[in-house]
């Protein structure tokens, strides 16, 4: 989700202080200013005294000196521990890579005729060496927190037979192979300390420390989402640039070279823009500028718009909107801070009392041409769509809170329907003529269970649309399971149909949209829920749902197809998978005609 690997790259220099087929065939900007800093001074002074001597040998010497000593500083002093899981943790256990792809066999039902031959993959994470680490020291107590973790990418082929049409099904899992994964790899023990929680001494001398062996404060996880722009498929996560993946092998080829017209990290919900093709990203920094917007030609070779949002503070953006016009940008009160954190504060906290504000500008405006609406404060993590009613307003739908679930100090108590890390749909409505917030309200009942993870017809992306969908969470079993939400079914969101239990009549804020809902049995939860559209369909929801499900009593996972018009009846397929996949993030469905 994650929520976004949530895990951030800070800049320190801000701070003051078996037998396998195969596959059918239609398948740091951060380390220099801080170096700089420290190096050209003294590098400076050597260069007057001897001309000659080669810089560029003495500096690599001192680096690798320099990086060899701090290595023997922190094996002498950080101790590495495992974080243990609860009883209830057990399907985040990390899990070996197949090595290849594998033959889906096990399947229940039958795939629709119109279903399209493509990909369905989702990104998660899966720790190296075992799972998520804790260090010892001197200086505290640092930890990860549970978004944090390697991508490892998990992908149902769904094919058919040249000869006679019959489907063809494989299943094969990969690690996105990030420049910091080969470095740990390669080290074979966990190297960076972790850098997200704990104590904040010890968070501090994590970064410094990291910083100072490796040129990265944090390690490019890779593990929130997957998208695909101009034919190719990235993985993604906040703190570090898209990684190209091969959507045949699931290797991966490398960070999207977008030279130096980007150099900063993407958002994880990158946004297609209706119309164009092109594609609309947001980048976050803990020094100014904080928050970029960035607009992708189609082709995905060249930035064709940059702007600064001159924001004030380091808000975390893991998602945000466009429409046929604008672009939608939620600056709310979750916020990333490195004095904070140097005065003994957390590192991201989400301040109730802080002001919220939607800012909607043009596609190629810059900040002067934000209007910006002053809403209600909350922790939105997710949109569900954006689009423009008529000439002068815009409406957002997103799954609001209030409390941050990566950034809160309250103990909360999300086995309640009405805690705040409840998640319900939630408008917006602005007059951009205006510049006033029309209408804030929540979109269902006060009773219906708290939604997350919401997903919607790819194709209407920044247009009007009818139907959203998104994973429901079992509040019982996320209780057990601390913080970590656990999705115990889908629901189907009818935006222009009201709920018959409430009447029109009554007071607007007893109205509520209808809800249809798909519940799994007992003890088995689903994650990175996708849309896929029926080939040659007229209607917005003509297609399926296909979800990676696990079922803890039993230890299997599964992939289940539910049709979207018959959403409450049983899935039309279910593929059990020949090993378990961990619970994840976001996932989508490539098209083989891509």
């Amino acid at each position: 989700m994650a929520s976004s690997s949530m895990a951030f790259q800070m800049n320190m220099t801000s701070c003051s202080i078996h037998g396998r087929p195969p596959i059918p065939d239609n398948y740091g900007r951060f380390k220099s200013s801080l170096s700089s800093a420290v190096k050209q001074p003294l590098l400076g002074r050597l260069q007057q005294a001897v001309p000659e001597i080669r810089i560029e040998a003495i500096s690599e010497t001192m680096k690798n000196t320099s990086a060899k000593m701090m290595d023997a500083f922190v094996d002498s002093v950080f101790e590495f521990v495992d974080q243990p899981l609860l009883p209830s943790q057990s399907n985040y256990v990390p899990v070996d890579e197949l090595g290849g792809p594998v033959a889906v066999t096990s399947i229940e039902g039958d795939i629709p005729d119109k279903f399209p031959q493509g990909v369905y993959i989702r990104n998660g994470p899966n720790p190296l060496f075992g799972g998520l680490k804790s260090t010892k020291s001197m200086f505290g107590k640092s930890n990860h927190i549970w978004v944090e973790g390697e991508g490892m990418l998990h992908a149902l082929y769904f094919s058919k037979n040249k000869n006679d049409s019959n489907w063809i099904v494989h299943y094969n899992n990969k690690y996105v192979e990030t420049e910091t994964f080969k470095l740990e790899k390669g080290r074979n023990k966990p190297s960076f300390l972790p850098t997200v929680g704990g104590d904040s001494s010890a968070v501090l001398f994590a970064y410094l420390l990291n910083l100072g062996r490796f040129g990265m404060v944090n390690k490019y996880m890779s593990n929130t989402n997957v998208f695909e722009h101009s034919g190719k498929l990235y993985s993604i996560a906040e703190n570090h640039i898209p990684q190209e993946i091969d959507i045949s092998t699931l290797k991966t080829l490398g960070d999207w070279n977008l030279s130096r017209a980007w150099d900063r990290p993407f958002t994880s919900h990158p946004k297609k823009a209706p119309g164009t093709g092109e594609l609309v990203i947001i980048g976050m920094d803990a020094i100014k500028p904080y928050s970029e917007i960035g607009v992708i030609s189609a082709d995905g070779n060249k930035i064709v718009h940059r702007a600064d949002f001159k924001l004030d503070r380091c808000t975390f953006c893991h998602d945000f909107g466009v429409t046929k016009r604008y672009n939608v940008f939620m600056d709310f009160p979750v916020t990333i801070d490195i004095i904070r954190l140097v005065c003994g504060g957390p590192l991201i906290k989400y301040n109730k009392e802080g002001y919220a504000r939607i800012g909607v500008m043009p596609r190629y405006g810059h900040a002067n041409s934000i209007r910006w609406f002053k809403v209600e404060p909350n922790a939105t993590f997710h949109i569900i769509n954006c689009f423009e009613d008529g000439d002068d307003e815009v409406v957002i739908w997103g799954c609001r809170a209030l409390e941050s679930v990566v950034a809160s100090e309250a103990k909360t108590d999300i086995s309640t329907g009405d805690a705040l890390l409840h998640h319900r749909p939630y408008e917006w409505r602005l007059n951009m003529r205006t510049g006033q917030v029309l209408k804030e309200k929540n979109l269902t009942a006060d009773a219906e269970f708290s939604m997350d993870f919401p997903i919607i017809n790819p194709n209407f992306t920044g247009l009007r649309n009818k139907f959203g969908y998104t994973q429901v969470v079992d509040h019982m079993s996320s209780y057990t399971s601390g913080t970590i939400f656990k999705f115990g079914g889908l629901a189907k969101l009818h935006f222009d149909q009201l709920d018959t239990r409430y009447s029109s009549t009554k007071s607007e804020s007893k109205e509520a949209i209808k809800v249809e809902y798909h519940m799994f049995e007992k003890n088995t939860f689903c994650t990175g829920a996708s849309f896929v559209p029926q080939e040659g369909g007229v209607e917005e929801d003509d297609g399926w749902i296909v979800t990676f499900v696990h079922n803890e009593d039993t230890n299997t996972s599964q992939v289940l197809v539910i049709s979207t018009k018959k959403f409450s009846s049983e899935p039309v397929a279910k593929f059990t998978l020949p090993c378990r996949v961990p619970y994840g993030f976001h996932g989508a469905f490539i098209s083989a005609t891509i």
